[in-house]
């Protein structure tokens, strides 16, 4: 099944009522009175089409579930699945004649998105607009330990730089204040527009805020004037 992804639109209508929760769902059906993907009336309609040609449709639940990130966009795998399959962590619940299924460690991810065709003519396909963004500088986890300045400094050395490094910049501890207030400095060159800069420089606020729940606060204390090719 072909899918895109595409950044939240400003323009996009609210969900009709047909496409949204309809909460009253069986046992058998729905594990889940919440709507964590809604899903337009084009779009179900599309994916009707689709089912209908599917061995026992009725049977057959959509399943969407995140399967990593690309930059700053997550990716998907949607597929069928008979209802009798489908995991008891999964959460369930019906969109018109359609039951949708979004794994559990996909849930947090998707709270807000929309399944829907895309807005270019002619263009095939669907397209999931998530308001949840992945971040980029988020590197494999590591284990930190000492103070808030040995961890922060842990962190970027064995997380976030190595990140960064793809980018042509590098992350600097400069100091932290009451324990909670951490100063950064970044430098090396930065390969792309500026908001692609700003887009690395929320990663490593997140990057931080995330793994030491000490920190506060991620103040940036580069000098974007400084230089030729400064970071920012």
């Amino acid at each position: 099944m072909s899918i895109q992804t595409d950044t939240p639109e400003s323009d996009i209508p609210p969900t009709d009522s047909s496409t949204s929760a309809d909460t009253s769902t069986s046992a058998d059906t729905s594990t889940s009175a919440d709507v964590i993907m809604t899903v337009t009336d084009q779009a179900l309609e599309t994916v009707l089409g689709i089912r209908a040609e599917e061995e026992n449709p009725e049977g057959l639940a959509l399943r969407v579930g995140v399967t990593g990130a690309k930059g700053v966009e997550y990716t998907y795998d949607l597929s069928f699945e008979d209802l009798a399959e489908v995991e008891a962590d999964h959460a369930k619940y019906r969109v018109g004649d359609l039951v949708v299924a979004i794994p559990n460690e996909s849930i947090e991810l998707m709270v807000g998105a929309e399944l829907d065709l895309p807005k270019t003519p002619g263009q095939g396909g669907l397209v999931i607009r998530n308001p949840n963004r992945p971040n980029p500088l988020r590197g494999p986890d590591v284990e930190l330990s000492g103070t808030v300045e040995e961890k922060v400094t842990q962190l970027l050395e064995q997380s976030v730089n190595p990140m960064l490094a793809s980018h042509g910049g590098f992350a600097t501890l400069e100091r932290v204040e009451d324990d909670s207030i951490v100063f950064v400095t970044m430098g090396g060159g930065c390969q792309g527009c500026a908001a692609s800069a700003a887009t690395l420089r929320e990663g490593i606020q997140r990057a931080i805020l995330e793994a030491i729940p000490e920190v506060t606060e991620v103040r940036d204390t580069t000098d974007h004037e400084a230089g030729e090719n400064p970071f920012y």
